[in-house]
């Protein structure tokens, strides 16, 4: 049997190929609203950060995402960010791999 491919997603902040499983989508809807996306199934561009702190606040300090998504984010966002992945991350050391 063959071993199943994983799929990779690339992540926007470092540049490095990361398995899809260890990040998390930020999606810009069309209705222009931008937001996380934990199903990794809501309509619109999306792009993808790790689940690392250290990631999410370097994505706040260069404003990667108002970049990515041409528009302007308050910091809010970027606070909520933070926040989940940290969340997601204690999880995952907690639970393993599953979600």
């Amino acid at each position: 049997m063959k071993p199943r491919k994983i799929p990779m997603r690339k992540d926007i902040v470092t540049g490095e190929m990361v398995p899809k499983k260890e990040l998390v989508r930020i999606v810009r809807t069309p209705e222009g609203n931008v937001e996380l996306d934990p199903t990794n199934r809501a309509n619109g561009r999306g792009a993808y950060i790790s689940l690392s702190v250290e990631v999410a606040e370097m994505a706040k300090k260069k404003r990667t995402f108002d970049r990515v998504f041409e528009t302007k984010l308050d910091d809010n966002f970027y606070d909520e960010l933070i926040a989940y992945v940290d969340h997601q991350a204690a999880r995952k050391g907690l639970f393993g791999d599953a979600k």
